[in-house]
């Protein structure tokens, strides 16, 4: 585990007077729905007649969820037969920023993907944090990682936010779930970051030596023998 002196840090920053008013964002492993906190760690499988271990206890599944910052919506959403409504008073001040909890991209602005409907909408969520990153260091926005439980799709994005930080970064995303009805709270989150260390890199392809064959079918029955090995022995 990292020591606090060692650690790197974001530094998030919100315009004064929204300070204690907008929800902050938290460290991913802070965030993890109520599902995955419920869920069983085992569970039957009818294929095999026993029982097995879950996502729950896949550390890559886990790993992921809890990696970076979540980006928190900034008041409650209510969603009626396709109409979004929301009450939010934010007070004024000397920086001109986004009043709404979300805006939008016209269609025509993904003309040519997938996400392209016609007479629909991409939302956007406001984001009233800027975010500073260490030097070298990029920032992966995405949507929160496995949250499928979301009625909508955060778009993904690399921002270099060691030297653009001192603006705000919102996230598009596709409200896919076009039956929802009811309110999304104040404080789910929109967005995961991950900060990425920009480096340069090549691909470089090889066949398996013998000595690496011998490893690879080592370890794979080790794998098979030993549940949680990988949580174990390699897991940092």
């Amino acid at each position: 585990m990292l020591k606090t002196a060692d650690a790197l840090t974001l530094t998030f920053r919100c315009p004064a007077e929204l300070e204690g008013k907008i929800p902050p964002p938290v460290p991913a492993s802070l965030g993890l729905p109520g599902w995955l906190k419920t869920m069983p760690t085992q569970a039957f499988n009818a294929v095999n007649m026993r029982d097995e271990d879950t996502v729950k206890r896949c550390p890559p599944f886990v790993d992921a969820m809890t990696s970076g910052f979540l980006l928190p919506l900034i008041c409650d959403l209510k969603v009626e037969n396709g109409a979004i409504t929301w009450e939010n008073d934010l007070p004024t001040g000397e920086l001109d920023f986004p009043r709404s909890p979300i805006g939008f991209h016209d269609g025509s602005q993904v003309t040519g993907t997938p996400l392209f409907e016609a007479d629909r909408f991409v939302i956007k969520f406001h984001n009233l944090w800027s975010i500073e990153a260490p030097a070298g260091y990029s920032l992966f926005f995405t949507h929160p990682v496995n949250r499928f439980d979301l009625p909508f799709t955060t778009l993904s994005g690399l921002v270099d936010c060691d030297l653009f930080h001192d603006s705000w970064i919102h996230f598009p995303a596709r409200w896919y779930d076009t039956r929802f009805n009811g309110v999304l709270p104040k404080g789910t989150p929109v967005a995961q970051c991950i900060p990425v260390k920009r480096d340069n890199w090549v691909a470089r392809t090889a066949a398996m030596s013998p000595q690496e064959t011998q490893r690879v079918q080592a370890l794979t029955k080790k794998i098979s023998r030993e549940p949680g090995l990988y949580r174990r022995q390699f897991r940092t």
